[in-house]
């Protein structure tokens, strides 16, 4: 009699919790994945030197080191490959271009492999990193290395000549300007692609890193600009490790494969994206910039599984022409921010079920919010455990 009273109002208990808080398990589930990243950011910011998102990146090397980790225009490059050439662009740029640990550096880099060896020879080398909007010229240019006190810039060849135009006010600032790029010519900028190839592949010494705490400051990431000049919103490591860990919050595993069409320039390509990929050890297929009629085709050569969305990619791929094969694709999750409910249902329809995590935040503001359950709105909803007293 007892026994069955207990599980009378354990069934009644847990039919209260689902008629009055239908999402109360997953919103469970995603309090504890949550705190569980606070907890091991909290670990890593108290260990000598601090555990940084460049650790999680050699851990990974040793790891799997033969693992694709960049797939770009038909070039493969393993997580080992990565590593080598990242340290010969540390080596060659602390040896030739005279960058030293603690210096700001602004890397004005279109989408490409070269972005990443360079974001990451510049990490080893203890540097803070500027990320420009290759979108800006003339005054926008100048202000963004200006306000961030950078020292160098890094380009490439396509906005050589847009760096060429303020090279001499950009010289009267004593900011060095060097050039990685086969091939390119440009008067006043140093072109180290030579120093790449022929430099060292050995790791730089990790003392350039011993100074680096989990509130140093890693990258500088740039607001639009839509009200004024562009602002630099500073991401130190801690906060880059808690927007990195948006992939495993939303269920990404080592198995996947993530497709980055968006700039790396952006919070949501270089940290949800890349650094979230470093994270959970998986492999990013990388394109120049978003293309609706590629998108798909992309997705299916390349057998991806996550993507990413911001404002309104969704939409673009919801106006392309319908086609026989558009639910025949791998692709199980969806990362972003700037849906539309009416876009979200269209996609659904259209493309089948995939997984839309809604997230909302911004680079420069100080809180987020993660539609969990897939529930379809703009941002989502106050969760079960927001509502408890």
């Amino acid at each position: 009699m007892m026994y069955s009273v207990v599980v009378g109002l354990v069934v009644s208990c847990f039919l209260f919790l689902y008629v009055r808080f239908p999402y109360f398990i997953p919103d469970f589930i995603f309090v504890l994945k949550t705190f569980n990243v606070g907890i091991q950011v909290s670990r890593f910011g108290r260990r000598t030197p601090c555990y940084t998102i460049l650790e999680r990146f050699a851990d990974a090397v040793r790891s799997h080191p033969e693992k694709r980790f960049i797939v770009f225009e038909g070039e493969c490059y393993s997580y080992r490959d990565a590593d080598r050439i990242s340290n010969r662009v540390a080596n060659a740029l602390r040896e030739h271009a005279r960058v030293r640990s603690g210096q700001i550096v602004a890397l004005f880099h279109g989408n490409a492999p070269q972005y990443v060896w360079t974001w990451l020879a510049l990490a080893k080398l203890g540097c803070t990193v500027a990320l420009l909007n290759t979108n800006i010229r003339s005054r926008s240019l100048l202000h963004c290395c200006d306000c961030c006190c950078a020292t160098a810039l890094i380009t490439d060849a396509d906005l050589a000549p847009a760096v060429a135009e303020v090279l001499p006010s950009l010289r009267e600032r004593g900011v060095s300007v060097f050039l990685l790029s086969d091939g390119c010519e440009t008067d006043g900028v140093v072109n180290l692609s030579a120093a790449v190839s022929g430099a060292s592949e050995e790791a730089p010494p990790l003392s350039l890193r011993r100074d680096i705490s989990i509130r140093s400051p890693a990258l500088y990431i740039y607001t639009s600009g839509t009200t004024g000049l562009p602002k630099a919103a500073v991401i130190n490591h801690h906060r880059l490790w808690m927007m990195s860990f948006l992939q495993r919050i939303s269920g990404v595993s080592s198995r996947d494969v993530i497709y980055i069409c968006l700039p790396l320039y952006h919070s949501a390509g270089i940290l949800a994206g890349l650094t979230g990929a470093i994270e959970r050890g998986i492999t990013v297929v990388l394109r120049r910039k978003f293309s609706a009629s590629r998108f798909w085709d992309d997705c299916r050569e390349h057998e991806v599984t996550v993507i990413q969305y911001i404002g309104e990619v969704m939409r673009y791929l919801c106006n392309t022409p319908k086609r026989d094969n558009d639910r025949d694709h791998r692709v199980r999750l969806a990362l972003g921010n700037g849906i539309r409910a009416d876009t979200w249902e269209e996609f659904l329809r259209r493309f089948g079920n995939v997984n839309i995590c809604e997230c909302y935040g911004a680079t420069e503001g100080n809180i987020g919010f993660v539609n969990n359950t897939g529930k379809i709105g703009s941002v989502g909803r106050v969760s079960a455990i927001h509502k408890v007293p």
